[in-house]
């Protein structure tokens, strides 16, 4: 009842969200103007609003006309700048705290987040929650579990003290929205404390298998359920007589909580395969399905075959982009968010009410956070209309792009590529991605997870290649190897580990069909050795 409670309470708090949405989708046109002008009339006195005039900026035409397309580079000494103290740089308002980017295809950058931008988030957050719970009410009657990134690092302070990154995920969602969801959640708050990842997802499983009324998974990362789901193999008796005994670890050891013993046998007479038994009442998994995500997704997909999977539209550290709406393709573009442009193929610079359906377009973000004409480095399609707001697909990174000799391979023809190639020999791999290597010559290699390893592949891989000009040139100067087949196991957890020595953040590693990276050779390799010594080890005690 208080579950029951407690998310009626929050869908309810979401539903003015929803209504604004719902009106700014049949006027975007006029919804994006008035958002644009809102952030120069704030922001005119700023150093950066003096510079570029936005004083004198009355129309979205005049701000294309005066402002450049930018990237994170324009924004790194105004960055540093606030970081030490100084003020009114980028807004007027305040920057309460930093928080990292992903660090997906460069290193990690600090972006400021102001309550203005907090607000634009939760703007976003809020219309999804509505429309996700009032097209499935069943969502309301139990649990759900919302993704924890376990805390790798301290506590970070920039030179001036601002805080860097949110305390918790759930910190997106504002005060009521994060009580109302802590009040709900499966897996309790307080285990993104555990550092070591083996412990945070035993503990995460301890809590997941302890609710059977779970009804609801969200996570970024297909993968990142994926991962848990290996552990819970590996570890189901021990987590049935944890369950049992009410024995839950902490850093400190293992304490005691409710036993539940009838649960427990439930569980015992299940396979830890059987997901459909053990969470019966699960309805939906929320998680990215688009672009080098999908085949992960897509397992996910048939692993539960009684859930809905959605995906979770475009978001990144800089912008809420968009967001997914029952019934409809692809994910609608939040209008009231932000101030969105589009840059096509040919260069020019289109606003959200002018695009066009199936064209694919870099998106061009300005938010309350200070960031102005924004480029988000990412490719959408777009794939339909709701009311005057496109619907869009993301496709991939535009700067995840390897070009060591001028071979200038995009991500974007790469996943072609492969889908063809897998399609044609009906190959469903686990891991795949092609990254350089200059161990022996210097070539790519196609680090694959299959149980499948069609004879010719190989050569067939290449010639695709090839139909890019500038890798078939490098390939004819001798630049270039021919492309080999690298046979990994445990593909997924390998790249996510290594991504995390990188520093990026569990939850928001992200699937990749092409990396630009050296090193993976030596990463997969050692990761093999390591994992084959064990269960020679494990062979051998037992």
């Amino acid at each position: 009842m208080k579950t029951l409670t407690a998310n009626a309470l929050w869908v309810a708090s979401c539903f003015p969200a929803w209504r604004r949405f719902y009106r700014a989708v049949n006027q975007v046109k006029e919804t994006q103007a008035g958002l644009l002008s809102g952030y120069m009339q704030n922001n005119r006195d700023t150093q950066y609003g003096q510079k570029h005039g936005f004083s004198s900026i009355t129309t979205p035409e005049k701000f294309q006309q005066k402002l450049p397309l930018t990237t994170y580079d324009d924004y790194s000494s105004a960055v540093e700048r606030i970081g030490a103290g100084e003020t009114s740089v980028l807004t007027a308002e305040p920057v309460l705290l930093f928080e990292l980017s992903s660090g997906s295809t460069a290193p990690s950058k600090l972006v400021p987040y102001t309550a203005g931008l907090k607000a634009e988030f939760q703007r976003g957050i809020a219309a999804w929650i509505y429309n996700l719970y009032k097209q499935m009410p069943d969502l309301m009657g139990g649990p759900a579990y919302w993704s924890i990134t376990p805390i790798v690092d301290q506590k970070q302070t920039t030179p001036a003290g601002i805080p860097i990154g949110f305390e918790t995920d759930s910190a997106y969602l504002g005060i009521l929205g994060k009580w109302l969801v802590n009040s709900v959640m499966a897996v309790p708050d307080g285990v993104k404390q555990m550092t070591d990842i083996d412990t945070f997802r035993y503990v995460t499983l301890f809590h997941l298998l302890s609710r059977a009324d779970l009804r609801l998974i969200s996570v970024w990362n297909p993968t990142f359920l994926t991962l848990l789901l290996q552990a819970l193999q590996s570890d189901w008796d021990n987590l049935v007589e944890d369950i049992a005994l009410g024995r839950v670890p902490t850093p400190a050891g293992k304490f005691q909580t409710t036993p539940n013993a009838k649960r427990a046998r439930r569980l015992q007479a299940l396979s830890p395969t059987d997901y459909t038994s053990i969470w019966r009442e699960l309805k939906l998994i929320s998680c990215w399905t688009d672009g080098p995500s999908a085949p992960y997704a897509a397992r996910l997909q048939e692993e539960f075959p009684h859930v809905a999977v959605q995906g979770k539209g475009l978001l990144a550290t800089e912008a809420f982009v968009s967001l997914p709406v029952f019934g409809l393709p692809g994910s609608v573009l939040a209008v009231n968010a932000h101030f969105f442009e589009f840059v096509g193929g040919n260069g020019d610079v289109l606003f959200a009410h002018q695009v066009r359906k199936g064209e694919v377009y870099e998106i061009v973000v300005t938010t309350g956070g200070g960031f102005y004409r924004y480029r988000m480095q990412d490719y959408v399609e777009i794939v339909g209309m709701w009311g005057q707001s496109p619907c869009i697909r993301f496709i991939g990174k535009k700067d995840r792009v390897s070009d060591w000799f001028g071979e200038k391979l995009d991500e974007r023809f790469v996943a072609d590529v492969l889908k063809l190639l897998y399609a044609k020999h009906a190959v469903t791999p686990s891991f795949s991605m092609l990254a350089p290597d200059d161990e022996d010559g210097f070539r790519y290699l196609l680090f694959l997870e299959s149980v499948k390893f069609p004879p010719g592949l190989e050569l067939e891989l290449d010639d695709a290649l090839r139909a890019n000009f500038h890798y078939d040139y490098c390939r004819k100067l001798g630049q270039l190897e021919m492309v080999r087949i690298h046979p990994v196991r445990h593909g997924v957890e390998t790249f996510m580990e290594a991504c995390r020595e990188r520093g990026q953040k569990l939850g928001d590693i992200k699937p990749a069909f092409l990396h630009k990276d050296l090193g993976w050779k030596a990463w997969f390799d050692r990761s093999k050795e390591s994992r084959e010594g064990n269960e020679i080890g494990d062979h051998l005690i037992s």
